[in-house]
């Protein structure tokens, strides 16, 4: 089949300024690199932060790096309701009126006004690789999954193209619990 494009999982974790690190784990802190994503120069760390909601918290909850311009969490629609924040479903970075959280680290907490996102499912894709699929940046996709007994076809999953991108689409713990989907597991792209 063509236009076949590896999906992932992507579990709840948030990413941070280099302000908010510094308020969680002390002045002049540095991310320490547990292993390197699938997005060149994108890497899990070994730090992790309790996020705490109305109604609850996850209490270890990774960092992803390096750091950013804007704090935001990404928890799935499942996760956010579980401990009572209000996440609308956004693209990554748009985080204006998203929902509040407080964030408790091992010297300091930080509570956010805005940043909560439940992730809105896309493709990352190189220039080279929207060509040869015939798809633009900010596209929305349809993809198609086949697995045993829970086959589904994702729709409303948006396009980001970047040199600086690796192929791959990004699914939420809820999406990928909904297609039984395992390491490795490979979706057709449908353009609309």
């Amino acid at each position: 089949m063509a236009n076949m494009v590896l999906v992932e999982t992507s579990a709840r974790h948030l990413h941070v300024t280099q302000e908010v690190l510094e308020t969680l784990f002390g002045e002049g802190y540095e991310l320490t690199k547990k292993k390197d994503l699938s997005q060149p120069g994108q890497f899990a760390c070994e730090e992790r932060v309790q996020v705490i909601g109305a109604k609850g918290s996850f209490p270890a909850v990774s960092i992803l790096g390096p750091v950013r311009p804007e704090t935001q969490v990404e928890l799935s629609a499942s996760d956010a309701r579980s401990i009572g924040v209000v996440a609308p479903c956004r693209e990554s970075g748009d985080i204006a009126g998203s929902g509040a959280c407080k964030l408790v680290g091992p010297k300091g907490e930080v509570e956010l006004s805005e940043g909560v996102i439940v992730a809105k499912r896309h493709i990352h894709a190189t220039p080279e690789d929207a060509e040869k699929f015939g798809i633009k940046d900010k596209q929305i996709v349809s993809v198609k999954v086949e697995s045993d007994g829970r086959s589904l076809v994702f729709g409303d999953v948006i396009v980001r193209v970047s040199p600086k991108y690796a192929l791959a689409m990004h699914i939420d713990t809820d999406e990928s619990n909904a297609a039984f989907a395992k390491p490795g597991m490979m979706g057709e792209i449908i353009a609309d």
